[in-house]
């Protein structure tokens, strides 16, 4: 219906003028960018400013005038060559990937185990199982430490590769029934059924068809007990001796005893460490959904 003469245009129209005018949208989506980007800058700004102080050419903790003039000469590569050549350091990374490997390869086996257990509906108490094992991760770390320290101890383990291999393997545990568990829940069992009436075995219909489909979250609970072992250091400090130190532990011995920038140049490699796993998780996860 055509308007009357001398009335403005009413509808669609004026709501489009208007809509350009204002333009909500796209006021509230700049408002949400800025918003996460000072998240951003809040929670990263404190891990990656260690990144320019490893590469002081001073014993400082601190920026020195020539770094903030970004003079080429108050840069040094002084404490990552001291990393490489001091037997301490080389030792505490030998043996975080040690434990860490092994406590990996332990966690995952274990708690891919348990994670099938828990999807079987014929599994009793299984809200109960679950709590037992996911408690590692909910209790403090300082009383399982304790705990571990008493029993592992108690038994000959204490202060032994071994005793310190379990332990991560019991921090690890949790994680990977989580991921498994949580990939699991989309899986369909009928491959597994059809798989058996044509005459596949449980461990075979398991190594050709569930793994295969499982597998990005196997890997992703691998790696996120892998990162755990590599940080902890309470259970290390009750656990390990002098020949068991771990990098975290020896970043504790040298913030207490000396203070050397070397230990930026650990934490350094450390944040690159934990970027590439979470990374290499995302990408699993990722994989997973497609």
């Amino acid at each position: 219906m055509k308007p009357l003469p001398g009335t403005a245009p009413t509808g669609g129209g004026a709501s489009l003028a208007l809509g350009r005018v204002f333009r909500p949208g796209a006021l509230g989506r700049g408002v949400y960018v800025g918003f996460c980007a000072l998240v951003l800058v809040f929670l990263i700004a404190p891990i990656l400013v260690i990144v320019p102080l490893s590469f002081n050419a001073e014993p400082y903790f601190t920026f020195t005038e020539g770094m903030l003039r970004l003079d080429p000469d108050a840069y040094s590569l002084r404490w990552y060559r001291e990393i490489a050549e001091n037997e301490v350091w080389t030792r505490s990374l030998v043996n975080s990937l040690i434990v860490g490997v092994s406590a990996t390869l332990l966690a995952t086996a274990l708690g891919t185990l348990a994670a099938l257990g828990l999807a079987s509906p014929a599994m009793p108490a299984r809200r109960v199982a679950m709590s037992l094992l996911i408690s590692p991760m909910i209790t403090p770390v300082i009383i399982s430490a304790a705990g571990m320290f008493f029993f592992y101890s108690s038994i000959g383990l204490g202060q032994t590769h071994l005793g310190l291999i379990l332990a991560h393997t019991a921090l690890g545990i949790p994680f990977v029934v989580i991921t498994v568990t949580a990939t699991l829940s989309g899986f369909d069992s009928n491959l597994t059924r059809a798989a058996a009436s044509l005459g596949a075995g449980p461990l075979y219909a398991f190594r050709r068809v569930q793994l295969p489909l499982i597998a990005p979250g196997v890997v992703s609970g691998a790696l996120f007990a892998f990162a755990t072992s590599f940080d902890e250091v309470v259970v290390v400090l009750f656990m390990a001796g002098i020949e068991q130190r771990t990098i975290p532990r020896q970043m504790w011995a040298g913030i207490r005893e000396q203070i050397s920038p070397a230990i930026l140049a650990v934490a350094t490699f450390l944040i690159v460490f934990a970027t590439v796993l979470l990374a290499v998780v995302a990408w699993l996860q990722r994989r997973g959904g497609e």
